[in-house]
């Protein structure tokens, strides 16, 4: 093309930053190749031949798909398109996910995001199987081979039936659930998690008379009506958000157990996209779910369950 363009051996090669002779024998070469002459030579011009002519508009356009291609995958390997897979714990809210989702579409509208419902545990084991980009995890946990973003607090209430007499506090003391069932989250989901909630519900004077497992919003909240059990949740998670006039939500009095998150993703493979799903998930956290800053997430050192409540 520049050869073409310029008429001239000696032009072309100032204009593409080379000496005359290789470009002249790159010519040569793509002559040999294609089967046909593209320029006549004499000792003072640069004639392009019919054939030249007539390949020089594809030569054009092959350019310009091969600049579109470069352009892509920069745009790829800087996260700014294509696909990235992320994850959310069950316990996060749906006003949260749009908020999360609205935030992260106005930061990469061209990234497809393949968001799914994952425990902790399930992210952990999608980080080490490379099937997962980046996630929201529960601490404590092993972080071991990850990266993670600033570490945010939910404190926890509790949801009781409305004609339980601590429906009538302002603000419950863990001590006096004393009695109560406890509905959790199975602990194959975030085990460390899950043992620290009974450790600390032990420490605060309660500890269940028995523990009932449950994920769903609906299936908790039947549970908590009907079978003399109380649930631990945060504010977004109240009954006033869902219209249930049975239950009531109350603060924990010190507010003495939290949910503590981060975004998590495996080390060295931060990107713009990952720091966009970070930003947009700290954002929804704090606008939608009340949760504000902590201290950086402490190493994991389990200590069974069984030690304090069993």
């Amino acid at each position: 093309m520049a050869v073409a363009e310029e008429s001239h051996f000696g032009r072309a090669a100032a204009r593409l930053g080379m000496a005359q002779p290789p470009l002249s024998q790159r010519v040569q070469r793509l002559e040999k190749e294609l089967g046909v002459r593209l320029f006549e030579r004499t000792s003072r011009q640069v004639t392009i031949t019919e054939a030249g002519t007539l390949l020089l508009a594809e030569a054009r356009e092959l350019l310009a798909r091969s600049d579109s291609f470069l352009a892509a995958a920069r745009r790829i390997r800087d996260g700014e398109t294509g696909l990235l897979r992320a994850a959310l714990s069950p316990d996060i809210s749906g006003e949260t996910v749009a908020a999360l989702l609205a935030d992260f579409r106005r930061r990469h509208s061209g990234l497809e995001l393949e968001l799914h419902e994952l425990s902790t545990a399930q992210q952990l084991a999608g980080f080490a199987a490379h099937e997962l980009d980046v996630g929201l995890i529960h601490h404590p946990c092993d972080v071991t081979g990850l990266e993670l973003g600033p570490v945010l607090r939910r404190d926890l209430g509790v949801l009781l039936p409305r004609g339980a007499a601590q429906a009538e506090l302002d603000e419950v003391p863990l001590a006096s659930l004393t009695g109560y069932d406890l509905v959790l989250f199975p602990r194959a989901g975030a085990p460390a998690v899950y043992d620290d909630l009974l450790t600390a519900c032990a420490r605060g004077g309660y500890t269940p008379a028995a523990v009932r497992h449950g994920q769903g919003a609906s299936f908790v909240r039947g549970l908590v009506l009907s079978s003399g059990a109380v649930a631990l949740g945060p504010r977004d998670t109240r009954p006033a958000a869902s219209g249930d006039g049975d239950l009531v939500w109350r603060p924990l009095a010190g507010a003495p157990l939290a949910w503590r998150h981060s975004v998590a993703w495996p080390k060295g493979r931060g990107d713009a996209a990952v720091g966009a799903f970070a930003d947009a998930a700290t954002h929804a956290l704090r606008a939608t779910a009340g949760a504000r800053s902590e201290a950086p997430a402490r190493p994991l050192h389990l200590r069974p369950a069984s030690e304090f409540w069993l």
